[in-house]
């Protein structure tokens, strides 16, 4: 009996001891000083007590407990699992109590309606300013200034850019949000432009403002974008409305495209969707290329798509027409005739991108790939479970961003978006353009992070 207890501390033991070696090799991201060494600790208990608990299901514990004791081992574990959801879902309400507020507070920098006419909130609006939430306010008065444009283009502004936002508080459901978006569309000229850009927000509603600041600069200010909103929170705390935002993306554009059937004239139009928001966008045009064919869609651009299932069967659904790439380099020099009128920007090193729930008992090709993709660290190794537990704290800490100082690593796309959106869309851009292009979007960053208290 006690050999075979010293057995399972063995087996147990050794397997400690490999969690221990797995659990501590480099990941996708840098993590905070105590932080790994109280994963790599959790994991290496973990491995240990599993391995302990399957060799004694494996026949290799002391005795055969009475029914009496597997009856009590069975109510323990129960309370055990029931306490920790309880635990789980009490820890959610919280973080959703606390972060709700804070998604619907504007901040002073910004907490002012914008004056000009083609903005949401602005002078002749539906949309009331103060129902937008802090990250509509954010990207209503994020429109590039004239003297940028002529800065970067050489040549004056024809126009303001349209932006239209709807913010979750704006309407009670999403038809309503989507009528309010239509109607400012109409209202602002938005159809008369020459490009309509068609965003999904993240959870927050966060729409990232530098995809249209590019378009603004590089058409002139003859454009337009709009976004509409589906909640207040973060990403992780809004997978539970996908659905719901999916719905929202196709009731506009399918509002969209019935306004435009009755226009001689029509703008392009261009998709975007970063985040959260790519798998909510693509959701809406499930069918990929069939889909994108029926709303007429000029060019589509998603960023980041957080990975899964869902964005393999996406990828294969418009593989025909696609490109992807990791950073701008790798934008080819003479792209096919056709132009890909589909453009995935996903980091090798993105550990949004790269968690999937395979991951735990899988080998995924990012790390069979040879060579490896960048920021996929060559000492980085696979091993059931604990991969997984290291890309999941990996995309808590996939975004670190410092106002003006763009990397192209992890979650972080702020470098690469200048170029990418200027292939992607196929906007004209020289050379000496694109290069104060570059400069132009970190200035206004700077600025925008100046305004709201961030710099």
């Amino acid at each position: 009996m006690a050999s075979r207890t010293l057995m399972r501390l063995a087996i147990a033991a050794g397997a400690g001891a490999a969690g221990a070696y797995a659990a501590s090799r480099p990941t996708l991201m840098a993590w905070p000083g105590r932080i790994r060494p109280a994963v790599v600790g959790s994991l290496t208990a973990a491995a240990a007590g599993t391995t302990y608990v399957v060799a004694g299901a494996a026949g290799l514990r002391a005795s055969t407990p009475s029914p009496s004791v597997r009856v009590r081992r069975v109510a323990i574990a129960t309370a055990g699992s029931v306490a920790g959801i309880a635990l789980v879902r009490g820890g959610l309400s919280l973080a959703r109590a606390r972060l709700t507020p804070a998604g619907r507070a504007i901040e002073e920098g910004v907490a002012q309606p914008p004056t000009a006419v083609e903005l949401s909130g602005g002078p002749g609006s539906v949309v009331p300013f103060g129902t937008v939430g802090r990250e509509g306010a954010r990207f209503l008065h994020s429109s590039v200034p004239g003297d940028i444009i002529e800065q970067v283009s050489g040549t004056p502004p024809t126009a303001i850019g349209v932006r239209v936002f709807v913010g979750f508080d704006s309407a009670a459901t999403p038809q309503e949000r989507v009528d309010l978006a239509l109607a400012e569309l109409r209202r602002t000229g938005a159809y008369d432009r020459s490009h309509l850009l068609i965003g999904a927000p993240a959870g927050s509603g966060y729409a990232n403002s530098t995809p249209v600041d590019v378009l603004e600069i590089l058409t002139g200010g003859d454009c337009a974008a709009v976004a509409v909103g589906y909640g207040l929170l973060p990403s992780f705390l809004s997978l539970d409305r996908v659905a719901m935002a999916a719905q929202t993306q196709r009731l506009l554009i399918d509002g969209i495209t019935a306004d435009l059937a009755q226009r001689a004239a029509r703008p392009r139009l261009l998709l975007y969707g970063e985040s959260l928001g790519a798998r909510v966008q693509e959701a809406a045009v499930a069918r990929g290329t069939a889909d994108l064919d029926v709303f007429g869609i000029a060019a589509a651009l998603w960023v980041g798509t957080p990975g899964g299932a869902e964005s393999v069967a996406f990828h294969a659904a418009v593989a025909g027409e696609s490109i992807t790439v990791d950073r701008p380099e790798q934008i080819p020099a003479a792209l096919p005739i056709p132009r890909p009128r589909v453009w995935f920007l996903e980091h090798d090193g993105d550990p949004v991108v790269r968690f999937a729930p395979d991951v735990a008992y899988r080998r995924p090709e990012w790390l069979a790939r040879e060579p490896r993709g960048r920021n996929v660290p060559e000492g980085m190794l696979w091993s059931p479970g604990i991969t997984w537990v290291q890309v999941l704290v990996d995309t808590l800490f996939a975004t670190h961003v410092r106002p003006g100082l763009f990397e192209s690593r992890g979650h972080d796309y702020r470098a690469d978006l200048g170029a990418v959106v200027t292939a992607a869309y196929d906007l004209p851009c020289d050379a000496a353009t694109a290069e104060r292009l570059e400069t132009a979007l970190r200035s206004l960053e700077v600025a925008r992070a100046q305004r709201v208290g961030e710099a």
